[in-house]
């Protein structure tokens, strides 16, 4: 019995020195460069429990009521500065960009990408394909259609789709999936796949599980345990083989553009990605490999497709249940557009009321409740603090979009937000739903444009019809960590 009676105590002081140790380095840590303060962390996991699970946006404005809008968290053994409020993220973000503009190197993003991309990559890499991306994006005269010309025949097909539906009863989630996906194909790949294209569906449901595993609590756990919840069975253990399989389907694609390739007439971003590797080919530590254009795409699909797909199902259920909006909207297409041509990005100036709802949707939903995360360049003083190199940085864009100083009643849907007193748009600083600074969203132009196009297209040709008194629609909604999702639901669309 002594033998065990010693391995039993051993065990216990080897326990109680390792949960020291871990207090002693966390609060090390804490002091390390002068950080922002925060709540008390527990040894080993941080902060984890007192995040409420799936409702960190809250908890995250409780911690800001009491530590101000720069605070600490740990999210297991690992520092994490939160951004809560517009002047933070704005001095952060914008003001000291520079220093702000790193990605943290976590295990479920660097496992599929390893460093390449452009949305975790960082360094000369990211800055290289993000340029390279945003050119090609802004001028895009490339081929015979224009992105405008692009969102409207995807629009076409989407309205092909309504009207089949008979003004039966139906959820417009995998609609609104295809199409989005479909405009971004067209874009990246100059080719429209059919809504029943086996392969088609099956890219869009790998892209879609992998976003709502990235939000998810199993995603942040993931990041804030690596080494155990490597060995843990759930969803987060999909994120890698599903992003393989979205790789396997655009290699497939650049092998197609590869054999058929014109330098002199590109007709996508693909094959002016092509021609920029032909460009460099002798040059080899060019960043314009096959591998980072694959990676590339991949990206630009999975940040475009569901955030955008999500808004507009949000904004129909919205116009569900506030059908007044839906009339005033209407009769600005009708006044500025009419029914006889599609509605074009040129009118967006004379639709003032149509552009603040949609502008209020993406206020309201806030589809990204939290930025993706940053990372600090370097040591960096940061309003009377020093953030060490490396720190994870996250700004939590809810508490800008639904800050009651400038978005009064801000969880009201209320399209007046957007609006002056006479009637004109009104621009604010504070919307900002695709984040800001050097990080922003690549793709910001082509989701404002896809958002307004399809949106106006819908109301343009269809009254919505709800299956429910409008009082019970439940426009709340679904929260995840770090994302806020529309609620299923089935309507009935009718032809004006």
């Amino acid at each position: 019995m002594e033998p065990l009676g010693t391995c039993t105590a051993l065990l216990l002081i080897g326990i109680i020195s390792f949960l020291l140790l871990s207090a002693i380095w966390n609060s090390k840590m804490y002091r390390k460069g002068r950080m922002p303060p925060g709540p008390t962390p527990l040894p080993i996991i941080g902060n984890i429990l007192q995040l409420k699970g799936k409702h960190w946006d809250q908890a995250f404005s409780k911690f800001s009521e009491k530590y101000g809008p720069v605070f600490t968290l740990y999210m297991g053994m690992k520092p994490v500065v939160v951004l809560h409020s517009y002047e933070a993220i704005k001095e952060a973000l914008v003001d000291q960009g520079n220093d702000f503009s790193n990605r943290p190197k976590l295990l479920l993003t660097e496992k599929p990408r390893k460093g390449r991309g452009i949305i975790f990559s960082n360094g000369e890499s990211w800055q290289l394909i993000r340029h390279f991306t945003l050119t090609t994006l802004r001028n895009f005269g490339m081929g015979k259609k224009s992105i405008e010309e692009r969102i409207q025949e995807e629009a076409r097909y989407l309205l092909e789709e309504f009207h089949g539906t008979k003004g039966q009863p139906f959820n417009p989630d995998h609609l609104f999936t295809y199409a989005n996906a479909g405009v971004i194909c067209s874009i990246l790949f100059g080719k429209h796949y059919e809504y029943d294209d086996k392969k088609f569906q099956t890219l869009t449901a790998l892209l879609v599980e992998n976003v709502q595993i990235f939000t998810s609590i199993w995603a942040q756990l993931y990041n804030a345990f690596p080494a155990l919840m490597e060995w843990v069975p759930g969803p987060h253990q999909h994120i890698t083989p599903n992003y393989a399989k979205c790789r396997e389907f655009v290699w497939k694609e650049a092998k197609e553009h590869r054999a058929t390739l014109d330098p002199n007439s590109p007709q996508d971003f693909m094959d002016c990605f092509f021609i920029r590797m032909d460009q460099e080919k002798h040059d080899e530590a060019s960043e314009f490999t096959m591998e980072n254009m694959i990676d590339c795409c991949v990206e630009l699909l999975a940040a475009g497709m569901e955030t955008t797909s999500a808004t507009l199902q949000y904004g129909l259920l919205i116009l569900q249940k506030y059908p007044e909006i839906e009339e005033k909207v209407q009769e600005e297409i009708d006044r500025v557009v009419g029914r006889s041509r599609m509605p074009g990005m040129a009118d967006r100036g004379q639709m003032p009321y149509t552009d603040a709802v949609v502008h209020e949707i993406q206020r309201s939903l806030s589809i990204g409740s939290m930025a993706l995360p940053h990372a600090m360049v370097k040591d960096t003083p940061f309003r009377g603090y020093v953030i060490p190199k490396g720190t994870t940085i996250i700004p939590v864009l809810i508490s800008v979009l639904h800050d009651s100083k400038e978005f009064p009643n801000p969880k009201e849907f209320d399209p007046g937000h957007f609006l002056n007193e006479d009637g004109t748009f009104r621009k604010s600083n504070y919307f900002m739903p695709f984040s800001a600074g050097k990080r922003n969203c690549a793709g910001e132009g082509l989701a404002r444009m896809e958002l307004f196009l399809i949106f106006t297209s819908i109301l343009q040709n269809f009254k919505l019809k709800p299956i429910t008194d409008p009082k019970d629609i439940d426009i709340t909604p679904v929260v995840k960590p770090i994302g806020r999702f529309p609620r299923p639901y089935k309507f009935c669309v009718i032809p004006r």
